[in-house]
């Protein structure tokens, strides 16, 4: 980062006003009728109708349309463990996208816990506040531990975006670029370097689109995860091969595939060049990828290629996914966020990017066009219509799958924010 965006990002965060969200108050304060009504005596009537009935905390309280961001600042972004006071910035950022893109109000929360057991306690004590609970920035792999048991304590949904959000994106994107490159994913030879909490859910998700377990090889920094080695813990076994491949070297040739969640500049263009024809690489180590997308576009003309970085085509961006999905979730009061949901996102997100994409997101990007095809893999984050197709899907597949309280809304597909309820 430059001197300049650094000193552009410090004083974009401390002025004129320290942070990025406030609170708002959504009804009228003008009068002392007001105040009574907002208070005393008058807020006495929801308390006693919340304590018959639960379910009306979503009539008469914010319950049903905010969601807890939450940290233990074990994993920030690509810095590590920095502590949870210093995960505060990305925390509030998450709750501004979320605003941003899908109307969804958020309370930042940066957990100062000594274990993943004192951080699942004290979240499982507060997660009735909330309609779902977004988990981000926590170290693998502890975060399976922790979503794992909040989604059997909490009665809301409980989502690891870092997870799960990484895998969805990834996963639409990689449909596509296959697609594009005329291969079938049933056959898709796949190496993934990187075996953290975003490589192994986007690797187990992409096995449910299809990808063959055989034909997956994910590497650690001991090299290539197989059924030889006796070092792996519970999560990495899973995708353990039986192989005497050994090194990148190994794996990479005559691969489909290469999916980078790892590090920067550790996928060398030697090993690009080893790849089957028409490869598809993703390297989504940000803000400095696994290989420049330079150097790999001067090596291989058949590449299709994305990264996590926004100046470059097919960037692979959480907030096509997040904010969408929570809203589906929210609107049918979905009591968890199952694979069916998270299927349907993929899918959505897949084929939003095959449609005609209108001027006014072109010109949002400073281009005269976008079409499908190899540097359009996956939609715009400026995209307003993820908005409408996103949620809907979303929220469709958690009626159908039978975790959904409420019916699907009459009022989907959105449009716009003014149709969020």
């Amino acid at each position: 980062m430059s001197q300049d965006l650094k000193s552009a990002a410090l004083d974009y965060h401390a002025n004129p006003r320290p942070g990025k969200l406030s609170v708002e108050i959504t009804k009228p304060t003008e009068t002392a009728r007001d105040l009574a009504l907002a208070y005393s005596p008058g807020v006495a009537e929801p308390v006693r109708e919340i304590a018959k009935d639960p379910e009306a905390a979503y009539k008469y309280t914010s319950k049903g349309n905010l969601v807890a961001v939450i940290s233990d600042g074990t994993a920030i972004l690509g810095l590590g463990n920095l502590g949870p006071l210093a995960s505060k910035p990305v925390m509030e950022g998450k709750g501004v996208l979320f605003k941003q893109f899908a109307g969804i109000d958020v309370f930042d929360i940066e957990v100062n816990s000594e274990s993943p057991q004192a951080f699942i306690e004290t979240v499982e004590r507060i997660a009735d506040t909330f309609g779902g609970i977004n988990l981000e920035d926590i170290k693998a792999p502890e975060c399976f531990e922790i979503e794992r048991e909040l989604i059997k304590r909490c009665n809301v949904p409980v989502f690891h975006d870092d997870q799960h959000g990484t895998a969805i994106v990834t996963a639409a994107g990689m449909l596509n670029a296959l697609e594009l490159q005329g291969k079938r994913f049933e056959d898709a030879k796949v190496v993934c370097l990187g075996a953290g909490a975003a490589a192994i859910a986007c690797m187990k998700l992409l096995v449910a689109c299809g990808i063959q377990m055989k034909n997956i090889y994910m590497l650690d920094r001991k090299g290539v995860i197989h059924t030889g080695r006796d070092d792996l813990n519970e999560h990495k076994s899973w995708f353990a091969n039986d192989t005497d491949k050994r090194t990148m070297e190994d794996a990479i040739a005559g691969a489909d595939v290469f999916l980078g969640l790892s590090g920067p500049d550790l996928f060398p263009v030697e090993c690009l060049k080893m790849m089957a024809p028409n490869p598809v690489v993703f390297a989504c180590s940000n803000p400095d990828p696994e290989i420049n997308p330079e150097v790999a576009l001067a090596a291989r003309d058949d590449l299709i290629m994305a990264t996590g970085r926004s100046d470059y085509p097919n960037q692979v961006n959480n907030v096509l996914g997040f904010p969408f999905i929570f809203r589906g979730a929210l609107d049918v009061r979905a009591s968890v966020i199952n694979e069916e949901m998270k299927l349907a996102a993929v899918h959505a997100i897949r084929d939003l990017a095959k449609e005609p994409v209108p001027q006014e997101i072109c010109e949002a990007y400073g281009s005269t066009g976008f079409e499908f095809g190899h540097d359009y893999i996956i939609p715009k984050p400026m995209d307003l219509r993820l908005l409408e197709v996103v949620p809907a899907a979303v929220a469709r597949a958690a009626v159908d799958s039978g975790v959904a309280r409420n019916p699907y809304p009459a009022h989907y597909p959105l449009k716009s924010m003014d149709d969020i309820k």
